[in-house]
């Protein structure tokens, strides 16, 4: 995740920063790729994998909804196949439980700006945790169940950069 190969590259790092930070520091499981999906499109991704168990307690929930690990992904899709039903262009905060067999849960929209601020994605990885933002319902992008309170912070004061830089890479593929 340090070689900046990738115009995501440094953008994950600063949001694993900014978790390490605030004590919730990603395993060596975490990773960017450009990556291809079904072989029709390609996309940039990366998946920060934490292992938030005694990490934030809250009344009852001490964060046992975690026992094999949360992801954390993030993906910019082309958007060019979002005319047969896949995701429209640009990108996406995402959250998974780890499976013990080290499959994941179907991914659940973060309620988080696409180039959301590090701050903001901590802030909403701490609402997961907790479980004031619990795992949507597979049919229903973009529902939270039992969170009511919208996007969660900012953009990241270099999402422009980041724009750019992943336009750029798609004009090159």
């Amino acid at each position: 995740m340090t070689d900046h190969l990738l115009p995501h590259d440094s953008y994950i790092e600063a949001v694993g920063d900014a978790l390490t930070a605030a004590g919730l520091e990603p395993t060596d499981h975490s990773w960017t790729s450009d990556s291809e999906t079904r072989g029709t499109y390609r996309y940039l991704n990366a998946v920060l994998t934490l292992d938030p168990s005694g990490t934030i307690a809250s009344g009852d929930n001490d964060a046992a909804e975690w026992p094999h690990g949360l992801l954390l992904i993030w993906e910019w899709h082309t958007g060019r196949e979002a005319d047969q039903g896949e995701p429209e262009r640009g990108p996406v905060w995402q959250f998974a439980a780890l499976k013990d067999d080290g499959s994941n849960e179907y991914p659940t929209d973060l309620p988080v700006y696409g180039y959301a601020d590090p701050v903001a994605v901590v802030e909403a990885t701490r609402k997961v945790i907790r479980g004031d933002i619990l795992p949507g319902d597979f049919f229903n992008v973009g529902q939270w169940r039992g969170w009511g309170g919208g996007i969660i912070g900012g953009s990241w004061e270099r999402a422009d950069q980041l724009e750019a830089a992943c336009v750029a890479w798609d004009t090159d593929e």
